[in-house]
């Protein structure tokens, strides 16, 4: 596992930031939205990326890993860059909650914490499917009050619901992620209180900073 990315051992043994390899985020069409040095990212550039980003010391729980599913393009851990938690999918949740992403773990522990990121070149986005419960990541646009737009690890195929394009930039070493469904940037609650703190909601209209910025580290051994 790596922040985006080398083999866990690595990551382990390290103690260097890391340095993100140049041109890993090509020129793209950047909407109005996305302020200058984020570049949209598709399966080919996430995958290099992984390939050639130094090793960056991170609190992974010694021994964990995941295995990959067939097809799938990166195995991946998200910290969240305002309180450095890694998100995890709650399956443990009562319904109408079960599955939701929050950003609560001080390490990587295993399948709740980690995500595969599938690249598809027709709508060219990404789908999040979690690992904890195998189920893909929708956007709840339907929910109302402080739970709208929350992101839930609950669905068996994708769809317009489960559609994301991952943002990188280069500088910041970051990702950010913006959900097709609504237009709006995931961003991490971390004012919320209650069972839903820091969970992850579609709802900014821009990258403002750390809110909706994350790091990336790779799980594929």
């Amino acid at each position: 596992m790596t922040s985006v990315f080398l083999s866990l051992t690595a990551v382990l043994a390290a103690s260097a930031v890391a340095a993100p390899v140049a041109g890993a985020a090509p020129a793209a069409d950047r909407p109005a939205a996305v302020p200058s040095g984020w570049e949209a990212v598709d399966g080919a550039e996430l995958a290099r990326t992984a390939q050639g980003t130094d090793a960056r010391q991170a609190p992974f729980a010694s021994g964990e890993g995941v295995s990959a599913a067939a097809g799938v393009t990166e195995l991946v851990a998200l910290q969240s860059g305002r309180n450095a938690q890694f998100v995890a999918t709650e399956v443990n949740y009562s319904a109408p909650n079960t599955g939701a992403l929050r950003a609560r773990s001080p390490e990587f522990g295993g399948s709740w914490e980690g995500f595969a990121f599938e690249w598809d070149d027709a709508s060219e986005t990404f789908a999040m499917k979690s690992l904890a419960n195998n189920r893909y990541v929708a956007v709840e646009k339907n929910y109302t009050g402080s739970a709208q737009n929350v992101l839930r690890a609950r669905s068996t195929s994708v769809g317009g619901w489960e559609r994301f394009v991952l943002y990188y930039n280069e500088v910041l070493d970051r990702w950010a992620l913006q959900s097709t469904l609504n237009g709006l940037f995931v961003t991490m609650e971390n004012s919320y209180t209650g069972s839903l703190q820091y969970v992850l909601r579609a709802r900014s209209a821009d990258i403002t900073g750390a809110w909706e910025e994350f790091v990336l580290y790779d799980l594929d051994a």
